[in-house]
């Protein structure tokens, strides 16, 4: 039988900064699982559109904006 782990939740859609004065970026899916464990994230900087990845451990870490 396979069974399919449950994906980790995300905060989607959710403005983050990176640390207390960083810019700010909005939360976007999950895009792969790293070997390490952890997940990358789509997030987008709000100031320019661009699109990245970041690691999933630090989104969660990141303040909401303020």
């Amino acid at each position: 039988m396979h069974t399919t782990a449950a994906l980790p939740p995300v905060p989607v859609g959710v403005i983050k900064s990176f640390g207390t004065v960083g810019p700010h970026c909005e939360v976007g899916p999950l895009l792969r699982l790293r070997d390490d464990g952890d997940w990358m994230v789509e997030i987008t900087m709000v100031a320019s559109g661009e699109k990245a990845e970041y690691r999933r451990s630090r989104v969660m870490d990141d303040p909401e904006a303020q």
